[in-house]
């Protein structure tokens, strides 16, 4: 990137872009909602090692000939080779031995079934958790970087993260998307690397504000912007390392991390943008509304 590039001129232009993706996130919340897998509604997952190629439609029929209910029938594998059904109320041993046996009957021996089962009121504890352990890191970031730095830091770390976090949910539930438990492990996660690249940006606008003699609202954007060239290869460096670690986990980790690192790449990306798009123009907008308080204050303070 050009070492003169202004990332602080065009900051309502980023704002703009994030306010969209977020509204974007919002309505489909509320007309898509979350495909959320047994973890946080309840019921069964029973996954089919079929071996070879398979009609979604028609491993529905022969769940719904033994007198079961799946809610759906997904594709999964590397080799599209594993039907994944979801039933939305537990299935018995029974159901499941009825199952095994009708499955390698018609596709062979080597038909592999796994199943898991959470009961619904374990999945609404599960949800609840998370939502809380979301919230817990929130305030604790919050605390910790008033405590080093100050509350504007803290509240401009603090909506990057969120808006991170949202982003990730968004994409997950416009092209649907499974949630299951590892997805909240990633969305800790991308918290973590998140505040890491942002409090690099804060650390070092700290270290320049000190040496910066702030006398107008230019004096403010052109530190910013110092600061961030100076932490940008940095910043690049570390999150394209842990990218391609994710990505070769996401080609090569499975299915059943498949959830995880793609909500992890994901918020790796919306991450490093946020931290130096979002999280610093939120602290310059707030510095530069509070110079603008002390100007106004000034003259009064001079007349009397």
């Amino acid at each position: 990137m050009n070492s003169n590039f202004d990332f602080v001129k065009n900051r309502k232009y980023y704002f703009i872009v994030s306010l969209i993706l977020v509204l974007i996130g919002v309505v489909s919340l509320l007309t898509m909602g979350m495909n959320l897998g047994v973890d946080f509604k309840g019921g069964s997952r029973v996954q089919v090692h079929v071996g070879k190629t398979f009609s979604e439609e028609q491993i529905k029929k022969d769940a719904e000939q033994l007198g079961l209910k799946p809610g759906s029938v997904t594709t999964a594998g590397d080799n599209r080779d594993i039907a994944v059904i979801q039933f939305a109320d537990p299935i018995t041993k029974e159901d499941y031995a009825k199952l095994t046996k009708a499955m390698q009957s018609k596709y062979g021996k080597h038909v592999d079934l796994q199943q898991s089962t959470v009961d619904s009121m374990v999945s609404r504890e599960l949800a609840r958790s998370a939502l809380y352990a979301v919230l817990i890191a929130s305030i604790g970031i919050i605390i910790y970087i008033t405590i080093r730095f100050e509350f504007k830091f803290a509240f401009a770390a603090v909506l990057a993260l969120l808006h991170d976090a949202f982003l990730v949910i968004t994409i997950f539930s416009l092209f649907h998307i499974e949630v299951d438990l590892p997805f909240i492990a990633a969305i800790l996660t991308i918290v973590g690397y998140s505040i890491n690249d942002t409090i690099v940006i804060f650390d070092r606008i700290r270290d320049n504000l000190k040496k910066t003699k702030i006398k107008k609202i230019q004096d403010i954007e052109d530190m910013v912007n110092l600061s961030i060239r100076q932490t940008l290869t940095r910043s690049i460096n570390t999150v394209l390392t842990v990218l391609v670690c994710a990505i070769a986990l996401f080609i090569f980790g499975g299915e059943s991390i498949r959830s995880f690192t793609l909500a992890l790449i994901i918020g790796l990306v919306f991450g490093a943008y946020s931290s130096i798009f979002i999280a610093s123009q939120i602290w310059v907008s707030l510095k530069e509304r509070e110079l603008k308080k002390k100007k106004k204050l000034a003259p009064a303070n001079n007349e009397a």
